[in-house]
């Protein structure tokens, strides 16, 4: 049982890590990157579309990202669309394409997006947490109903403390890269 129940909390926290990771991607460095645009959806024939499922995304420059819809009758609506998604960019309709030109960061822009990477890495760190916590509640009734002895729950304690850190230390060292990113531009 525990064993099935480590490999749950490993998959958990794993799955934690990867929304931090999607996250991270969606912060903008002052570079241009692809899965900035990730989050943002298009009205589409009156259905909201993640605009990667309607349109190529291109980096034809470092600053510069090149949205090619697979349909010219969207150019409008993908517009609308980037404008409404709060990423703090501008899209330029020269009605083949749209080009992103991602301007260059501020020194206080750059120490805010810093801070709201920490956010993201304590959120991501008290998603592995409560997985630790809700693994060590049912270790406590497994060995309160004696399905499991006092040596194999401190076994397992010190499995999950293992990948728990191992968790919270790739959370920090994802956080430390995108910070460094930041603010290096």
């Amino acid at each position: 049982m525990a064993n099935t129940s480590l490999d749950t909390a490993r998959s958990n926290m794993k799955k934690s890590i990867a929304v931090f990771e999607r996250d991270l991607g969606g912060i903008r460095a002052g570079r241009a990157n692809a899965s900035l645009l990730d989050r943002v959806n298009v009205e589409y024939y009156g259905a909201p579309t993640p605009l990667n499922q309607i349109a190529s995304i291109t980096i034809p420059e470092p600053r510069v990202l090149l949205v090619n819809p697979y349909d010219k009758t969207a150019l409008g609506d993908i517009e609308k669309g980037i404008l409404a998604s709060d990423l703090g960019i501008t899209p330029a309709n020269d009605g083949d394409v749209i080009r992103i030109v991602i301007p260059q960061l501020t020194s206080e822009r750059r120490q805010e997006i810093a801070k709201e990477v920490g956010k993201l890495a304590e959120q991501a760190k008290v998603a592995v947490r409560n997985v630790r916590r809700d693994f060590m509640d049912d270790l406590k009734k497994s060995q309160k109903n004696g399905d499991i002895s006092e040596d194999e729950m401190h076994d397992s304690e010190n499995e999950l403390q293992n990948i728990t850190n191992n968790a919270t230390k790739e959370i920090d060292k994802l956080a430390a890269e995108k910070s460094k990113e930041i603010t290096e531009g």
